[in-house]
């Protein structure tokens, strides 16, 4: 019978980490040279626009009142930006409720994997909603994936990104889904580990991302 049961298990691998820990770090290798590509190259075409809008047009007084960016709004992508970074402190806490559940200290708010499943995947849904707004806000002002380089390499840049973000979601959602139903127990912890992993990818890709593009001129 213990010889069943063990034929059946997942034998760590030679590192001595399950093979599934092994295959997200595998993907989350092969997604940073991905995303290491997308910001070269809107780095490479950064300032090679022939029209506007610019992502950083300057109006300096006396023509104008105040110091403007003419199309990126840092003050509101930092918001979604911060409730990004809320989302991965989040994810954190919903791994230890689920490790420790049953544990002394981890009864209520603290323990409850469900709310803080459901927090990071509201913060991560948040986080869309801003980027959507500045998506439409953006082509109002007349910049679109097809309107210069600078529109092309953005939206396909921070596209991606948001595509990677909308995935954690549901994959949050299911996770949440599957402890309404039946409760995550310590024996889940890998599924929720693996989980956090990706993202905490995908925070540390938009730090890059918020970074690179928002911040430096």
């Amino acid at each position: 019978m213990a010889t069943a049961v063990a034929s059946h298990a997942h034998p760590p691998t030679s590192t001595g980490l399950d093979h599934r820990k092994i295959a997200i770090w595998a993907f989350i290798g092969s997604e940073c040279m991905l995303f290491a590509s997308l910001i070269s190259t809107y780095l490479i075409y950064k300032g090679r626009s022939v029209v506007g809008p610019f992502p950083h047009e300057v109006c300096d007084p006396p023509k104008c009142a105040t110091h403007l960016n003419a199309i990126l709004n840092i003050p509101v992508t930092s918001v979604s930006t911060f409730v990004l970074l809320m989302s991965s402190l989040f994810m954190v806490l919903a791994l230890a409720a689920v490790e420790n559940k049953g544990k002394p200290g981890y009864e209520g708010i603290l323990g409850s994997s469900k709310l803080w499943l459901l927090a990071t995947a509201i913060a991560g849904t948040t986080f869309l909603g801003f980027q959507a707004y500045e998506f439409t806000s953006f082509v109002h002002e007349g910049l679109t994936i097809r309107t210069n380089l600078f529109g092309s390499s953005f939206f396909t840049l921070t596209g991606f990104h948001g595509a990677h973000v909308t995935a954690g979601v549901l994959w949050l959602l299911t996770l949440l889904a599957i402890d309404m139903k039946r409760g995550l127990q310590p024996k889940d912890a890998l599924l929720v580990d693996i989980s956090a992993l990706y993202w905490h990818f995908v925070d540390v890709v938009w730090i890059a991302i918020f970074t690179l593009v928002y911040l430096i001129r």
